[in-house]
Protein backbone atom coordinates (compact mmCIF):
# COMPACT_ATOMS: atom_id res chain seq x y z
CA UNK A 1 0.00 0.00 0.00
CA UNK A 2 1.80 3.55 -0.87
CA UNK A 3 1.54 6.52 1.69
CA UNK A 4 -0.95 7.66 -0.43
CA UNK A 5 -3.31 5.33 -0.59
CA UNK A 6 -2.54 4.78 3.37
CA UNK A 7 -3.01 8.45 3.71
CA UNK A 8 -6.43 8.62 2.57
CA UNK A 9 -7.46 5.82 3.43
CA UNK A 10 -6.80 7.16 6.81
CA UNK A 11 -8.86 10.35 6.32
CA UNK A 12 -12.20 8.64 4.91
CA UNK A 13 -11.97 5.97 7.47
CA UNK A 14 -11.66 8.57 10.25
CA UNK A 15 -14.34 11.08 8.38
CA UNK A 16 -16.87 8.18 9.18
CA UNK A 17 -16.17 7.44 12.56
CA UNK A 18 -16.25 11.16 13.15
CA UNK A 19 -19.79 11.22 11.69
CA UNK A 20 -21.82 10.32 14.98
CA UNK A 21 -19.54 12.08 17.36
CA UNK A 22 -19.77 15.54 15.55
CA UNK A 23 -23.34 14.95 15.73
CA UNK A 24 -23.17 14.97 19.74
CA UNK A 25 -20.50 17.31 20.18
CA UNK A 26 -21.80 20.13 17.39
CA UNK A 27 -25.31 20.76 19.37
CA UNK A 28 -24.09 20.77 23.02
CA UNK A 29 -23.65 24.30 23.34
CA UNK A 30 -27.20 24.67 21.83
CA UNK A 31 -28.98 23.21 24.70
CA UNK A 32 -30.66 26.74 25.86
CA UNK A 33 -31.08 27.60 22.72
CA UNK A 34 -33.10 24.73 21.23
CA UNK A 35 -35.26 24.57 25.15
CA UNK A 36 -36.34 28.16 24.43
CA UNK A 37 -36.87 27.61 20.47
CA UNK A 38 -39.12 24.47 21.41
CA UNK A 39 -41.10 25.81 25.08
CA UNK A 40 -38.86 23.17 27.30
CA UNK A 41 -36.14 22.88 29.65
CA UNK A 42 -32.32 21.90 28.91
CA UNK A 43 -32.88 18.19 30.91
CA UNK A 44 -35.63 17.66 28.88
CA UNK A 45 -33.42 18.39 26.00
CA UNK A 46 -30.81 16.24 27.01
CA UNK A 47 -33.47 13.40 26.04
CA UNK A 48 -32.35 13.83 22.73
CA UNK A 49 -28.89 13.27 23.64
CA UNK A 50 -30.30 9.45 25.12
CA UNK A 51 -32.26 9.14 22.23
CA UNK A 52 -29.03 9.19 19.98
CA UNK A 53 -26.73 7.23 22.29
CA UNK A 54 -29.61 4.33 21.87
CA UNK A 55 -30.15 4.63 18.62
CA UNK A 56 -26.79 4.06 18.11
CA UNK A 57 -26.30 1.27 20.13
CA UNK A 58 -29.13 -0.61 18.41
CA UNK A 59 -28.30 0.32 14.74
CA UNK A 60 -24.52 -1.51 15.36
CA UNK A 61 -26.17 -4.95 15.54
CA UNK A 62 -28.46 -4.50 12.55
CA UNK A 63 -25.16 -2.71 10.54
CA UNK A 64 -23.33 -5.78 11.85
CA UNK A 65 -24.68 -8.58 9.70
CA UNK A 66 -25.43 -6.57 6.62
CA UNK A 67 -22.19 -5.91 6.81
CA UNK A 68 -21.30 -9.51 6.55
CA UNK A 69 -23.61 -10.40 3.89
CA UNK A 70 -24.06 -7.50 1.58
CA UNK A 71 -20.11 -6.20 2.21
CA UNK A 72 -19.11 -3.01 3.54
CA UNK A 73 -20.08 -0.15 1.16
CA UNK A 74 -23.74 -0.78 0.61
CA UNK A 75 -24.84 -0.92 4.05
CA UNK A 76 -22.68 2.48 4.21
CA UNK A 77 -24.70 3.94 1.12
CA UNK A 78 -28.12 3.10 3.24
CA UNK A 79 -26.99 4.18 6.55
CA UNK A 80 -25.74 7.74 5.26
CA UNK A 81 -28.60 8.46 3.00
CA UNK A 82 -30.89 7.43 5.89
CA UNK A 83 -28.28 10.47 8.08
CA UNK A 84 -28.76 13.03 5.62
CA UNK A 85 -32.59 12.36 6.06
CA UNK A 86 -32.67 12.08 9.53
CA UNK A 87 -30.50 15.52 10.19
CA UNK A 88 -33.28 17.15 7.52
CA UNK A 89 -35.94 16.18 9.83
CA UNK A 90 -33.97 17.71 13.08
CA UNK A 91 -33.74 21.17 11.08
CA UNK A 92 -37.50 21.17 10.71
CA UNK A 93 -38.21 19.65 14.12
CA UNK A 94 -41.08 21.89 15.63
CA UNK A 95 -41.51 19.66 19.29
CA UNK A 96 -38.96 18.18 21.66
CA UNK A 97 -40.91 14.87 20.60
CA UNK A 98 -40.42 15.37 16.98
CA UNK A 99 -36.58 16.31 17.60
CA UNK A 100 -36.46 13.29 20.03
CA UNK A 101 -37.51 10.81 17.15
CA UNK A 102 -35.07 12.10 14.56
CA UNK A 103 -32.24 12.25 16.59
CA UNK A 104 -32.84 8.58 17.08
CA UNK A 105 -32.87 7.72 13.15
CA UNK A 106 -30.22 10.12 12.93
CA UNK A 107 -28.14 7.91 15.13
CA UNK A 108 -29.49 4.57 13.06
CA UNK A 109 -28.15 5.67 10.14
CA UNK A 110 -24.56 7.33 11.39
CA UNK A 111 -23.86 4.02 13.24
CA UNK A 112 -23.39 2.52 9.38
CA UNK A 113 -20.46 4.66 9.41
CA UNK A 114 -18.74 3.59 12.52
CA UNK A 115 -19.29 0.02 12.46
CA UNK A 116 -18.11 -0.02 8.72
CA UNK A 117 -15.00 1.96 9.35
CA UNK A 118 -14.38 -0.34 12.21
CA UNK A 119 -14.70 -3.53 9.96
CA UNK A 120 -12.85 -2.17 7.17
CA UNK A 121 -9.76 -1.35 9.29
CA UNK A 122 -9.74 -5.44 10.06
CA UNK A 123 -10.38 -5.70 6.25
CA UNK A 124 -7.71 -3.08 4.67
CA UNK A 125 -4.82 -3.36 7.55
CA UNK A 126 -2.76 -6.60 8.69
CA UNK A 127 -3.65 -7.25 11.99
CA UNK A 128 -0.17 -5.79 13.48
CA UNK A 129 -1.12 -2.47 12.41
CA UNK A 130 -4.99 -2.58 14.19
CA UNK A 131 -3.71 -0.74 17.07
CA UNK A 132 -1.74 1.87 15.28
CA UNK A 133 -4.74 2.48 12.56
CA UNK A 134 -7.07 3.16 15.49
CA UNK A 135 -4.67 6.06 17.00
CA UNK A 136 -5.16 7.43 13.21
CA UNK A 137 -8.66 7.56 13.17
CA UNK A 138 -8.70 8.86 16.86
CA UNK A 139 -6.26 11.56 15.89
CA UNK A 140 -9.22 12.44 13.35
CA UNK A 141 -11.85 11.68 15.44
CA UNK A 142 -10.12 14.18 17.73
CA UNK A 143 -11.25 16.82 15.79
CA UNK A 144 -14.84 16.61 16.53
CA UNK A 145 -14.25 17.72 20.22
CA UNK A 146 -11.97 20.16 19.27
CA UNK A 147 -13.97 21.75 16.38
CA UNK A 148 -17.68 20.80 17.00
CA UNK A 149 -18.62 22.49 20.13
CA UNK A 150 -16.95 25.85 19.12
CA UNK A 151 -18.57 25.68 15.54
CA UNK A 152 -21.88 24.86 17.66
CA UNK A 153 -21.03 27.74 20.07
CA UNK A 154 -20.39 30.33 17.37
CA UNK A 155 -23.30 29.00 15.57
CA UNK A 156 -25.78 29.03 18.41
CA UNK A 157 -24.48 33.08 19.35
CA UNK A 158 -25.09 34.13 15.97
CA UNK A 159 -28.07 32.17 14.07
CA UNK A 160 -30.25 29.68 14.77
CA UNK A 161 -29.50 26.39 16.60
CA UNK A 162 -31.05 24.37 13.24
CA UNK A 163 -28.17 25.92 11.31
CA UNK A 164 -26.16 22.66 12.80
CA UNK A 165 -27.95 20.57 11.31
CA UNK A 166 -28.14 22.07 8.12
CA UNK A 167 -24.15 21.67 8.20
CA UNK A 168 -24.47 18.16 9.56
CA UNK A 169 -26.50 17.42 6.50
CA UNK A 170 -23.74 18.98 4.20
CA UNK A 171 -20.99 16.83 6.18
CA UNK A 172 -22.65 13.67 5.49
CA UNK A 173 -23.26 14.62 1.98
CA UNK A 174 -19.29 14.99 1.09
CA UNK A 175 -18.72 11.83 3.32
CA UNK A 176 -20.93 9.61 1.12
CA UNK A 177 -19.38 10.97 -2.04
CA UNK A 178 -16.24 10.22 -1.03
CA UNK A 179 -17.19 6.53 0.04
CA UNK A 180 -18.71 6.63 -3.01
CA UNK A 181 -15.59 7.83 -5.64
CA UNK A 182 -12.25 6.84 -3.52
CA UNK A 183 -13.53 4.03 -0.70
CA UNK A 184 -12.74 0.43 -1.93
CA UNK A 185 -14.94 -2.31 -1.47
CA UNK A 186 -13.42 -4.67 1.28
CA UNK A 187 -15.57 -7.20 1.79
CA UNK A 188 -16.88 -9.49 -0.71
CA UNK A 189 -20.71 -10.23 -0.26
CA UNK A 190 -21.37 -13.51 1.33
CA UNK A 191 -24.82 -14.91 -0.48
CA UNK A 192 -24.46 -17.73 2.34
CA UNK A 193 -24.56 -15.21 5.51
CA UNK A 194 -28.19 -15.45 6.93
CA UNK A 195 -30.17 -12.55 7.84
CA UNK A 196 -33.00 -14.84 9.92
CA UNK A 197 -32.74 -13.74 13.27
CA UNK A 198 -31.54 -17.15 14.88
CA UNK A 199 -28.49 -17.21 12.99
CA UNK A 200 -27.77 -13.61 13.69
CA UNK A 201 -28.07 -14.24 17.40
CA UNK A 202 -26.34 -17.41 17.36
CA UNK A 203 -23.82 -15.82 15.08
CA UNK A 204 -23.53 -13.10 17.95
CA UNK A 205 -23.17 -15.18 20.85
CA UNK A 206 -20.61 -17.02 19.13
CA UNK A 207 -18.71 -13.69 19.16
CA UNK A 208 -19.26 -13.09 22.25
CA UNK A 209 -18.32 -16.57 23.78
CA UNK A 210 -14.69 -15.62 23.09
CA UNK A 211 -12.93 -14.74 26.09
CA UNK A 212 -10.77 -12.36 24.23
CA UNK A 213 -13.41 -10.28 22.67
CA UNK A 214 -15.85 -10.33 25.67
CA UNK A 215 -12.97 -9.23 27.95
CA UNK A 216 -11.17 -6.26 25.86
CA UNK A 217 -15.10 -5.47 24.46
CA UNK A 218 -16.37 -4.82 27.75
CA UNK A 219 -13.15 -3.33 29.45
CA UNK A 220 -12.75 -0.82 26.19
CA UNK A 221 -16.78 -0.07 27.08
CA UNK A 222 -16.86 0.81 30.44
CA UNK A 223 -13.48 2.76 30.28
CA UNK A 224 -14.88 4.84 27.37
CA UNK A 225 -18.42 5.51 29.53
CA UNK A 226 -16.16 7.95 31.02
CA UNK A 227 -15.70 10.15 28.16
CA UNK A 228 -19.38 9.80 27.55
CA UNK A 229 -19.81 11.03 31.61
CA UNK A 230 -17.96 13.99 30.33
CA UNK A 231 -19.93 14.96 27.09
CA UNK A 232 -23.01 14.27 28.62
CA UNK A 233 -22.65 16.95 31.71
CA UNK A 234 -19.89 19.32 30.43
CA UNK A 235 -22.41 21.81 29.47
CA UNK A 236 -24.09 21.70 33.10
CA UNK A 237 -20.78 21.60 34.73
CA UNK A 238 -19.32 24.84 32.88
CA UNK A 239 -21.81 26.76 31.94
CA UNK A 240 -24.28 26.50 34.63
CA UNK A 241 -21.76 25.05 37.79
CA UNK A 242 -18.95 27.39 36.77
CA UNK A 243 -20.72 29.91 34.97
CA UNK A 244 -18.54 30.20 31.42
CA UNK A 245 -20.02 31.76 28.26
CA UNK A 246 -21.11 29.15 25.44
CA UNK A 247 -18.13 30.40 23.53
CA UNK A 248 -15.42 29.91 26.14
CA UNK A 249 -17.10 26.62 26.81
CA UNK A 250 -16.94 25.64 23.32
CA UNK A 251 -12.64 26.33 23.66
CA UNK A 252 -12.66 24.31 27.01
CA UNK A 253 -14.58 21.68 25.29
CA UNK A 254 -11.63 21.73 22.59
CA UNK A 255 -8.83 21.90 24.99
CA UNK A 256 -10.26 19.53 26.94
CA UNK A 257 -9.92 17.16 23.85
CA UNK A 258 -6.50 17.52 23.36
CA UNK A 259 -5.64 15.43 26.30
CA UNK A 260 -7.83 12.53 24.42
CA UNK A 261 -6.18 13.17 20.94
CA UNK A 262 -2.81 13.50 22.22
CA UNK A 263 -2.98 10.04 24.35
CA UNK A 264 -3.99 8.65 21.10
CA UNK A 265 -0.95 9.42 19.34
CA UNK A 266 1.48 8.89 22.47
CA UNK A 267 -0.07 5.30 22.47
CA UNK A 268 0.93 5.17 18.68
CA UNK A 269 4.56 5.21 19.75
CA UNK A 270 4.07 2.88 22.97
CA UNK A 271 2.85 0.04 20.79
CA UNK A 272 6.40 -0.04 19.01
CA UNK A 273 8.02 -0.76 22.38
CA UNK A 274 5.08 -2.29 24.51
CA UNK A 275 2.56 -4.86 23.82
CA UNK A 276 -1.16 -3.46 23.80
CA UNK A 277 -2.26 -5.65 26.98
CA UNK A 278 0.36 -4.31 28.92
CA UNK A 279 -1.01 -0.73 27.91
CA UNK A 280 -4.43 -1.50 28.87
CA UNK A 281 -3.23 -2.96 32.17
CA UNK A 282 -1.12 0.00 33.52
CA UNK A 283 -3.91 2.84 32.14
CA UNK A 284 -6.79 1.21 33.39
CA UNK A 285 -4.69 1.02 36.65
CA UNK A 286 -3.81 4.95 36.16
CA UNK A 287 -7.58 5.60 35.61
CA UNK A 288 -8.97 4.19 38.31
CA UNK A 289 -6.29 6.41 40.68
CA UNK A 290 -7.47 9.62 38.80
CA UNK A 291 -11.18 9.15 39.00
CA UNK A 292 -11.43 8.24 42.34
CA UNK A 293 -9.31 10.86 43.38
CA UNK A 294 -11.92 13.45 41.45
CA UNK A 295 -14.44 11.94 42.98
CA UNK A 296 -13.03 12.12 46.38
CA UNK A 297 -12.13 15.62 45.49
CA UNK A 298 -15.74 16.60 44.16
CA UNK A 299 -17.37 15.33 47.28
CA UNK A 300 -15.12 17.29 49.68
CA UNK A 301 -15.01 20.55 47.13
CA UNK A 302 -11.62 20.55 47.25
CA UNK A 303 -11.94 21.26 43.00
CA UNK A 304 -12.70 24.70 41.49
CA UNK A 305 -12.65 24.80 37.88
CA UNK A 306 -9.09 24.81 37.46
CA UNK A 307 -8.47 21.42 39.70
CA UNK A 308 -12.07 20.12 37.95
CA UNK A 309 -10.07 20.01 34.00
CA UNK A 310 -7.13 18.56 35.07
CA UNK A 311 -8.98 15.63 36.69
CA UNK A 312 -11.19 15.46 33.51
CA UNK A 313 -8.09 15.72 31.50
CA UNK A 314 -6.12 13.18 33.14
CA UNK A 315 -9.61 10.84 32.18
CA UNK A 316 -9.45 11.56 29.09
CA UNK A 317 -5.96 11.03 28.48
CA UNK A 318 -6.31 7.65 30.31
CA UNK A 319 -9.47 6.77 27.27
CA UNK A 320 -7.08 8.05 24.44
CA UNK A 321 -4.86 5.47 25.20
CA UNK A 322 -6.60 2.36 26.38
CA UNK A 323 -9.65 2.87 23.14
CA UNK A 324 -7.28 2.14 20.65
CA UNK A 325 -5.92 -0.80 22.03
CA UNK A 326 -9.40 -2.69 23.31
CA UNK A 327 -10.60 -2.01 19.89
CA UNK A 328 -7.68 -3.97 18.13
CA UNK A 329 -7.23 -6.61 20.84
CA UNK A 330 -11.10 -7.22 20.59
CA UNK A 331 -10.99 -7.87 16.79
CA UNK A 332 -7.74 -9.43 16.61
CA UNK A 333 -9.34 -13.15 17.26
CA UNK A 334 -11.81 -12.84 13.56
CA UNK A 335 -12.07 -12.63 10.16
CA UNK A 336 -14.68 -13.76 8.63
CA UNK A 337 -16.78 -12.28 11.16
CA UNK A 338 -14.99 -9.27 11.66
CA UNK A 339 -18.27 -6.92 10.74
CA UNK A 340 -20.59 -8.74 13.75
CA UNK A 341 -17.70 -8.20 16.12
CA UNK A 342 -17.59 -4.72 15.50
CA UNK A 343 -21.28 -3.81 15.41
CA UNK A 344 -21.46 -6.05 18.96
CA UNK A 345 -18.14 -4.07 20.10
CA UNK A 346 -19.66 -0.58 19.23
CA UNK A 347 -23.11 -1.56 20.60
CA UNK A 348 -21.31 -2.16 23.73
CA UNK A 349 -19.86 0.95 23.97
CA UNK A 350 -22.59 2.75 22.93
CA UNK A 351 -25.23 0.90 25.09
CA UNK A 352 -23.23 1.56 28.31
CA UNK A 353 -22.60 5.14 27.12
CA UNK A 354 -25.91 5.57 27.63
CA UNK A 355 -26.93 4.07 30.65
CA UNK A 356 -23.54 6.56 31.99
CA UNK A 357 -24.64 9.30 29.92
CA UNK A 358 -28.85 8.26 32.05
CA UNK A 359 -26.73 7.79 35.06
CA UNK A 360 -25.69 11.74 34.95
CA UNK A 361 -28.93 12.23 35.40
CA UNK A 362 -29.84 9.97 38.67
CA UNK A 363 -26.83 12.02 40.55
CA UNK A 364 -28.99 15.03 41.50
CA UNK A 365 -27.24 18.52 42.17
CA UNK A 366 -25.45 21.26 40.13
CA UNK A 367 -21.97 20.30 40.83
CA UNK A 368 -18.84 17.89 39.56
CA UNK A 369 -20.14 15.61 41.78
CA UNK A 370 -22.26 13.23 38.88
CA UNK A 371 -19.52 13.86 36.39
CA UNK A 372 -17.27 12.24 39.12
CA UNK A 373 -19.17 9.87 40.13
CA UNK A 374 -20.05 8.34 36.62
CA UNK A 375 -16.32 8.45 35.87
CA UNK A 376 -15.25 6.41 38.78
CA UNK A 377 -17.59 3.92 39.27
CA UNK A 378 -16.98 2.83 34.81
CA UNK A 379 -13.30 2.72 35.58
CA UNK A 380 -13.55 0.65 38.43
CA UNK A 381 -16.05 -1.78 36.84
CA UNK A 382 -13.70 -1.70 33.42
CA UNK A 383 -10.26 -2.64 35.36
CA UNK A 384 -12.35 -5.51 37.40
CA UNK A 385 -13.61 -6.95 34.02
CA UNK A 386 -9.79 -6.93 32.85
CA UNK A 387 -8.51 -8.53 35.76
CA UNK A 388 -11.37 -11.01 36.03
CA UNK A 389 -11.87 -11.52 32.09
CA UNK A 390 -7.77 -12.46 31.61
CA UNK A 391 -8.06 -15.77 33.38
CA UNK A 392 -10.34 -16.73 30.58
CA UNK A 393 -8.49 -15.59 27.78
CA UNK A 394 -6.28 -19.56 27.18
CA UNK A 395 -5.14 -19.17 23.57
CA UNK A 396 -4.60 -15.13 23.53
CA UNK A 397 -4.58 -13.50 19.85
CA UNK A 398 -1.98 -10.32 19.95
CA UNK A 399 -2.75 -7.14 18.40
CA UNK A 400 0.79 -6.28 17.88
CA UNK A 401 1.57 -9.62 14.83
CA UNK A 402 0.15 -10.68 11.99
CA UNK A 403 -0.46 -14.48 13.74
CA UNK A 404 -4.72 -14.99 13.86
CA UNK A 405 -6.11 -18.13 15.61
CA UNK A 406 -10.05 -18.77 15.07
CA UNK A 407 -11.45 -19.90 17.83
Amino acid sequence: MTKKRYFFLIIILGSLTALAPFSIDMYLPGFNAIAKYLHTTTDQVALTLSSFFFGISAGQLLYGPLLDKYGRKKPLYFGLCLYVLASIGCFFSSSLQMLIVMRFFEAIGGCAASVAAMAMVRDLFPVEDNAKVFALLILVLGASPMLAPTIGSYITANFEWQIIFLILTIMAVLILLAVIFFLPESFKPDPEYSLKPLPIITNFISVFKEPQFFTYALTGAFAFAGLFAYVSSSSIVFIDVFKVSTKNFGWIFAGLSVGFIGASQVNSQLVKRYKSEQIVNVTMCCMVIISVIFLIGSFNNWFGMTGTIVMIFGVLSCVGICSPNTSALSLAPFTKNAGSASALMGAFQMAIGALASFGITLIKGQSTLPMAGVMAASSIVAFLILFIGKRFIKHKVDADNDVVVMH
